[in-house]
């Protein structure tokens, strides 16, 4: 099984649509999730934090309705693609060989002990989702460019992936690649 998650600033550019026909072509017939970056909508949830001071679980609920949220578009976008909401959803449309698109539970993320902060974003709950289900490769895709040469922590530094991203995939048996959009959807 093969995890793509799709970077919310794709949705800024044509970009998202051509990751998504990238997926409908290239990966037909095999086990994908795709699991969507907040976006737009994630960012409205820090603004929303800055001016209102509430606390990380309430601005780590918001980006997980995020998610949500650019789940149901990429589904709108996609029709034959279908949403899965936790694990055994998703596990039940592999199994009827559907292209599934992630659209988190916040209540199973708060069960398997995600901690409520920025730090974690929907890249480590892609590379979370990629050990849960034993994934064989987990692929970013991204809206920034990529130098091959640096480190998964170096990308860390330079704000690429999340800070907790090195962790999450530190123990995981799975491939990583994180590529440019760009190069990626030819």
């Amino acid at each position: 099984m093969i995890i793509i998650k799709l970077g919310g600033s794709l949705s800024r550019s044509d970009s998202l649509i051509n990751c998504l026909n990238a997926v409908e072509k290239s990966y037909q017939g095999r086990a994908v999730v795709i699991v969507p970056g907040g976006g737009a909508f994630a960012d409205q949830v820090r603004s929303a934090q800055q001016y209102w001071q509430f606390d990380d679980k309430t601005a780590h609920h918001m980006a997980i309705l995020a998610m949500q949220q650019m789940a149901v578009m990429f589904n709108g976008l996609k029709p034959n693609f279908t949403i899965a909401e936790n694990i055994a959803a998703i596990q039940d449309q592999l199994g009827r060989q559907k292209t599934v698109i992630w659209s988190p539970d916040v209540i199973e993320l708060d069960n398997a002990g995600i901690p409520a902060s920025w730090d974690i974003s929907s890249d480590s709950l892609a590379a979370w989702l990629g050990k849960t289900l034993s994934a064989s490769e987990l692929i970013l895709i991204k809206s920034a460019d990529i130098d091959s040469r640096l480190s998964l922590q170096q990308l860390a530094e330079q704000h690429i992936v999340d800070k907790a991203f090195c962790d999450f995939v530190a123990t995981a048996d799975f491939k990583t690649h994180i590529i440019n959009a760009q190069n990626w959807a030819k």
